[in-house]
């Protein structure tokens, strides 16, 4: 276990050495845009990485690291999303994965990852996601339902009314997001 400590911290301390040099770089040229798009308000492609490594010393729960989800949106019902979530590395790296397992295993079918797209852009009632072919029967969609809810993807918010937490859009993104090759 030490030894996987060191090599971690051995790796943390190159990937800073890399940080450095790559800043430094940017005093002299302009860094390339990340693939995708980039939205900020300045010149700076790593905007939210170099806020992270300033904010790092501050907080002892991140010596190691941390990562970070942050997404600000509008969903295709008007509704605005803003979200930020920071988890220090070593308490990630150190936990237990295996119960996060049901919250993953809910996202791959692809019924119901159609059926979190459906909910998010405003199809929210059973009786109208029934009406969609894509989502199978009603027996299915209400499997389905049962799943997402159970993880907490989905939360009801009255007889047959569902919801996406305002929690786990930014969360649900970043996977997806980190699923794309």
């Amino acid at each position: 276990m030490a030894s996987e400590l060191d090599e971690l911290r051995d790796g943390l301390r190159l990937l800073g050495d890399r940080v450095d040099a790559l800043e430094a770089a940017a005093t002299t040229s302009r860094p390339a845009a990340p693939a995708g798009p980039a939205v900020h308000r300045d010149d700076d492609a790593f905007w939210a990485l170099n806020g992270l490594t300033v904010r790092l010393p501050d907080h002892p729960a991140t010596v190691d690291g941390a990562v970070l989800l942050v997404g600000q949106l509008t969903l295709p019902t008007g509704e605005p999303v803003s979200w930020q979530q920071a988890t220090g590395t070593a308490g990630l790296l150190d936990s237990d994965w295996g119960d996060r397992a049901a919250a993953f295993a809910a996202l791959g079918h692809p019924v119901r990852l159609e059926l979190l797209r459906h909910v998010l852009s405003g199809t929210r009632a059973t009786a109208r996601l029934s009406e969609m072919d894509s989502l199978g029967t009603t027996g299915q969609l209400h499997h389905h339902l049962r799943q997402l809810l159970a993880a907490g993807w989905l939360h009801q918010t009255g007889r047959g009314s569902y919801d996406v937490p305002p929690a786990r859009v930014v969360p649900l993104l970043a996977c997806l997001s980190g699923a794309a090759r």
